[in-house]
C-alpha cells in the first residue's frame, strides 16, 4: 500500500464505504427499469482534520504544511517518505531537487487528489 493510499485510510476513504455500495449495486438491469446510481460517499476532509489537530499536543498547521498534516494523520512525515509520496504522485523532477518546493507542490496535490477522491477540501485549499 503506497503513501497516498495510507492517506487515503487514515481519513476513511473508501473501505467498507466502497463494498457496500457494491454489494447495493444490482446485479441485473431491466430494459425498463434504469439502474439508480451509486452515490460517492463525500468524506468531511476539513471536520477530520481540524478534530485531530484539537487532540494533537503540538499545534500544528495542517493547511499550509505538508508535514504537519501527515503528523496529524499519525503517517512518517520524514524527508525520506515525502520523496516517497512525490514519486508517487508523479512531481515534477525540477521539485524533487528542492524541498521547499517539493513540500509546496505536495501539499496541493495531496489536497487535490483527496478532493479528486470525495473529500471536501475548500477552494482556498485547493
Amino acid at each position: 500500500m503506497g503513501i497516498f493510499s495510507s492517506i487515503l485510510a487514515k481519513l476513511g476513504f473508501g473501505g467498507e464505504d466502497k463494498a457496500a455500495a457494491a454489494e447495493a449495486a444490482p446485479t441485473e438491469i431491466q430494459a425498463s427499469t434504469p439502474a439508480a446510481p451509486v452515490a460517492i460517499s463525500v468524506v468531511d476532509v476539513m471536520a477530520k482534520m481540524e478534530s485531530l489537530a484539537s487532540a494533537h499536543p503540538e499545534k500544528l498547521n495542517w493547511k499550509v504544511s505538508i508535514v504537519d498534516l501527515l503528523k496529524l494523520l499519525g503517517l512518517d512525515s520524514s524527508l525520506a517518505a515525502r520523496k516517497e509520496l512525490a514519486g508517487e504522485l508523479g512531481c515534477p523532477a525540477e521539485k524533487m531537487g528542492d524541498s521547499a518546493q517539493m513540500n509546496m507542490w505536495l501539499h496541493k496535490t495531496v489536497l487535490q487528489k483527496l478532493a479528486a477522491n470525495g473529500g471536501n477540501i475548500p477552494a482556498d485549499l485547493l
